[in-house]
């Protein structure tokens, strides 16, 4: 890759911390949001097994010079990075790099099916665990033993919280919990990365429902929002951890920080035009030898100097093959690690080997 560029935030020059000061102060006046974070809520930081596994998966990522020039571009534009590319080039992976890089925290996944809805990604209700418990509280309550708190389908959530609004008996609060989507577009001055990923395997309306969302970087909570006059503050889990309350006010959620949104697609489908003029438009190619090199260093922390290259010739294996069919990244870095492990030793077992570690996704099988 070419230089640092002096307009680059991600792969930019300086520390995490002044990275995120100077994507607060290039802000568009029309993506300007003004959601007021909860005081008592504190999402979570750069530390813990969370923030590990994404600042691991992050570190092994190597982006070509379009790559960080298209990243940069949504982080100024507040903008999703609509990324495209085969399976297995590193589409998801991107959004750790995205949140390492810039200290973010852990990343926010939301994996898309056929299934998917808009609300699977704000939050999720459990009214018919509501319903359980409300119909053993009314026998219990016959028998003349009443049932203290709700359970949830969600760890944690029947319990009290004190000091904190909407936590008391009978609340609904204890069934609801929000989603990827819905945490990341929670008030705060810190943007979180959210990946949703192959959202080419949504539903047909889905994109469109995300367009409002994305515009206006809110959503409503209507179960909230019908209960507001008498409860106006309700506190809910989020997708980090179902025990760690935030304040929703009328059951509307405004974001401050517009979040760092990352969606991945493999091609099976197109997207409409109004979808695709609200996104920064990436396609990954398969990396280069070079490339590969570099992943295979940096992933396995293989020291160039030691003189180890024994993974040099998988490489090229490895891109040889790729021509008849499609291969994963991660299939590479798996036969890579099988031979600094010692296995497959014996020179007889070359072909097997490769045929077993670099197994074809399309094309002709070996």
């Amino acid at each position: 890759m070419n230089p640092t560029k002096d307009w680059w935030i991600y792969r930019g020059t300086g520390t995490p911390e002044q990275k995120q000061a100077r994507l607060a102060e290039h802000r568009p006046p029309w993506r300007v949001f003004q959601g007021e974070p909860d005081p008592g809520y504190a999402p979570p930081t750069t530390s813990g097994p969370a923030w590990d596994d994404t600042r691991e998966r992050g570190s092994g990522y190597v982006p070509d010079e379009d790559e960080v020039n298209a990243v940069n571009t949504a982080l100024y534009l507040r903008r999703p990075l609509l990324v495209t590319g085969k399976p297995g080039v590193g589409k998801s992976t991107l959004a750790h790099s995205i949140a390492a890089d810039l200290g973010l925290g852990p990343v926010l996944h939301w994996p898309v099916t056929s299934r998917s809805s808009l609300r699977d990604g704000l939050y999720q209700y459990d009214a018919i665990g509501r319903l359980h418990d409300a119909n053993l509280q009314h026998l219990e309550a016959k028998r003349g033993r009443p049932r203290r708190g709700g359970g949830g389908r969600f760890p944690g959530a029947g319990g009290r919280t004190p000091g904190r609004p909407g936590t008391h008996e009978g609340s609904i609060a204890p069934y609801l919990r929000l989603g990827p989507l819905g945490t990341a577009l929670l008030p705060q001055e810190r943007p979180r990365v959210l990946l949703v990923d192959e959202i080419d395997k949504s539903d047909i309306d889905l994109p469109g429902d995300l367009l409002t969302v994305f515009e206006e970087g809110s959503f409503e909570i209507p179960e909230l929002a019908r209960i507001a006059a008498r409860q106006p503050r309700l506190s809910v889990g989020t997708q980090d951890d179902p025990e760690v309350r935030v304040t929703i006010e009328r059951g509307r959620v405004q974001c401050r920080a517009f979040p760092v949104v990352v969606l991945t697609s493999n091609g099976e489908r197109d997207f409409p035009p109004p979808f695709l003029r609200r996104c920064i438009r990436l396609h990954v190619e398969p990396p280069g030898e070079e490339k590969l090199t570099q992943i295979v260093r940096q992933r396995l922390r293989l020291d160039e100097t030691t003189g180890d290259d024994r993974y040099r010739d998988i490489v090229r294996n490895f891109i040889e093959r790729r021509a008849e069919g499609d291969l994963a990244t991660d299939q590479l870095l798996n036969a890579v690690q099988l031979r600094l492990s010692g296995a497959w030793s014996d020179p007889a077992d070359r072909t097997k080997f490769l045929d077993t570690a670099l197994q074809r996704l399309t094309g002709p099988q070996a």
